[in-house]
């Protein structure tokens, strides 16, 4: 958005001088010269007055669509998602706008629920084909928990690779040394699609780091309570039981739990657990769930933000990582344990 100042340094006048010519005061002693000047060149950088300006509140109806890249179903029994979608429907009310959902289905969606909506928030991986497909039919987008590979386009996420190092860390630290990973791959994993999921990238180039990585304890299936029940057996199953259990949420956690309980084993005494995102169930796990909290809900609000942002007349795209914390709980050790590295 084209400011006075940049007006007044343009035709060499104060501030005070371009805001009073074009609010039209009359009071104002300027030569004609400079006056047109001043309007000329605002004409030319296509500056508006905050009276000419049209508000945000009266854009499209207020409404904001919400692009998920799971189905209804998926979203309601994975708690970081609604998380997100509850950030994003709480800031949306404060600021009196209207949400309006568009999921995966196997139909294409409804452009016309884009178009009629003042911008969108696209929540989750999407492919490329996708992300053109939403620009085609709103321009107005920011992407949250996921950045594309362009920073063109306004997105918010954690830093999901420092979350996994950090945890690895505070996993050492508490002397365990055979760690293993159950988790997803997904498809930004596999080719430059996007910034997406870091955790498996994260966990192989940290145990690689430091001679200790084995892919028989790295296991990949999907990101569901049964994925991690299923993985975390075939890792057992094996007779290869690493000192400690990393998951790629905590869905994946609880199946993990029973997988372990199966096999008469105890958590941490035979093998720990850690995870991600902190969701309502970790606390009530027995034992409570070591875990990263991942700022679900804050990342949905922060979209809203930029999104409101963009449609106040910012150009710049803004690409923003908000904290993990890591929360250390029973499933693990409390206390840091000497052991040769």
């Amino acid at each position: 958005m084209v400011t006075i100042k940049q007006i007044a340094n343009a035709v060499g006048v104060s501030s005070a001088t371009v805001s009073r010519v074009l609010n039209f005061d009359s009071t104002l002693s300027v030569s004609p010269q400079t006056r047109k000047a001043i309007v000329e060149t605002a004409e030319a950088l296509n500056y508006a007055t905050p009276r000419n300006r049209k508000p945000v509140e009266h854009k499209l109806d207020r409404k904001i669509a919400l692009v998920h890249f799971l189905r209804p179903e998926q979203e309601l029994i994975d708690p970081y998602y609604v998380a997100i979608r509850l950030g994003i429907e709480s800031r949306c009310n404060d600021l009196k706008f209207e949400t309006v959902q568009v999921y995966h289905t196997d139909s294409v969606p409804d452009p016309t629920l884009l178009k009629a909506a003042a911008g969108v928030i696209v929540v989750g991986l999407h492919s490329q084909a996708e992300i053109d497909w939403v620009l085609r039919h709103n321009s107005t987008v920011v992407f949250a928990d996921f950045s594309p590979e362009s920073d063109a386009y306004d997105s918010i996420r954690s830093d999901l690779d420092l979350a996994m190092r950090k945890l690895l860390q505070a996993l050492e630290d508490q002397g365990y040394r055979r760690m293993a990973f159950v988790g997803w791959e997904t498809a930004s994993t596999r080719s430059a699609t996007g910034v997406a999921d870091r955790r498996l990238p994260a966990y192989v180039e940290w145990m690689r780091a430091r001679g200790r990585y084995e892919p028989e304890l790295c296991q990949i299936g999907d990101n569901t309570e049964q994925s991690g029940y299923d993985l975390t057996r075939q890792l057992l199953e094996t007779g290869q039981r690493p000192d400690a259990l990393i998951t790629g949420n905590d869905n994946m956690a609880v199946g993990a739990y029973r997988a372990i309980h199966e096999f008469n084993l105890k958590i941490p005494a035979d093998i720990a657990v850690a995870s991600f995102n902190d969701i309502p169930v970790a606390q009530f796990l027995n034992p409570p769930l070591t875990t990263v909290r991942l700022p679900a809900e804050e990342i949905g609000q922060t979209a809203v933000e930029m999104l409101v942002e963009r449609l106040a007349g910012r150009s710049t795209p803004k690409c923003a990582l908000l904290a993990s914390r890591l929360i250390l709980r029973s499933s693990t050790r409390q206390k840091p344990r000497s052991v040769p590295k």
